[in-house]
């Protein structure tokens, strides 16, 4: 599956969607985006959702996503990496809003992966639309401390979404164990992408009440793909993506996922890359 970096932390435009001529890829960063005017399908993660005018959705890193318009569509896209968030004066901050961010991860790609987003709250779809109104001009303007006013502009509207799924979530409690298994599994390979022992196989057979010696073939049966090769493919998607968008060093990209060491992610990564990391960032980063 092909994806797309964003080489800036954020960006903001509003445009006509007959210019999306593109098959669904996987974008390498965040995506809040409101419909204006239209209706069609959006597509995400396989997932094929119906959208209108005044439709709210956001994706999360390595979600694959993709629109087809079935009426004249415009849009309003707010794109925006881990390191705009992380633009912060301290390292208490920054600790605060690095777990912050991967606590939104994991709400969102469970939630892009079953089932469609909808904004329940009395007032909040209203106070969304306002949120991006006021963003587009504080972006077009470009005023004095308008990257900070942007900042918390996204971050209300991510508070906002994020109660809108967690409410659903706990009222939908009970229909979760119908959820099918393999879903389940994936949810939790995501979620503990950064704990080895967590995706052990011995692990995901307690876990998931299987046979250590089913596990394997059960999640190639269900997916078409080895579970190692499914796990492996996603720590480089997120190795690729902090590598694009953050300053964080290899070594602790390699500790943040789980990798053994420095050496160790960069033995992975140029075996499915062809390049070594630092290589893949020279590339990523902006001119």
């Amino acid at each position: 599956m092909e994806g797309k970096a964003l080489h800036r932390p954020f960006e903001l435009f509003v445009s006509d969607m007959e210019c999306w001529n593109e098959r669904p890829l996987i974008y390498h960063f965040f995506e809040i985006v409101q419909m204006l005017d239209g209706e069609g399908v959006r597509i995400v993660n396989e997932n094929k959702f119906a959208y209108h005018k005044g439709s709210i959705f956001l994706f999360t890193p390595v979600d694959c996503r993709g629109f087809y318009a079935e009426k004249p569509t415009r849009f309003c896209s707010i794109r925006f990496s881990e390191v705009f968030l992380k633009q912060y004066k301290n390292a208490q901050e920054r600790e605060r809003i690095t777990q912050w961010l991967k606590q939104l991860e994991h709400i969102f790609s469970h939630h892009n992966r079953f089932q469609e987003l909808l904004i329940t709250q009395p007032g909040d779809c209203e106070t969304v639309a306002v949120l991006i109104q006021q963003m587009v001009k504080e972006y077009e303007q470009k005023q004095a401390y308008h990257e900070e006013n942007l900042q918390h502009f996204v971050t209300l509207i991510l508070n906002i979404l994020a109660r809108n799924v967690s409410d659903k979530a706990a009222t939908a409690a009970p229909a979760a164990a119908a959820e099918p298994l393999i879903n389940r599994m994936l949810v939790h390979i995501r979620q503990h992408i950064s704990d080895p022992e967590k995706l052990r196989i011995d692990y995901l057979a307690a876990t998931f009440n299987l046979s250590a010696n089913y596990v394997g073939e059960y999640f190639r049966k269900l997916t078409g793909e080895s579970l190692q090769h499914y796990i492996t493919q996603y720590k480089i998607k997120l190795v690729e993506q902090r590598l694009a968008n953050s300053t964080l060093t290899i070594s602790q990209i390699a500790g943040e996922l789980g990798f053994t060491d420095e050496s160790h992610l960069s033995r992975q990564f140029r075996k499915h890359n062809g390049v070594s990391p630092v290589e893949y960032r020279k590339k990523a980063k902006p001119v």
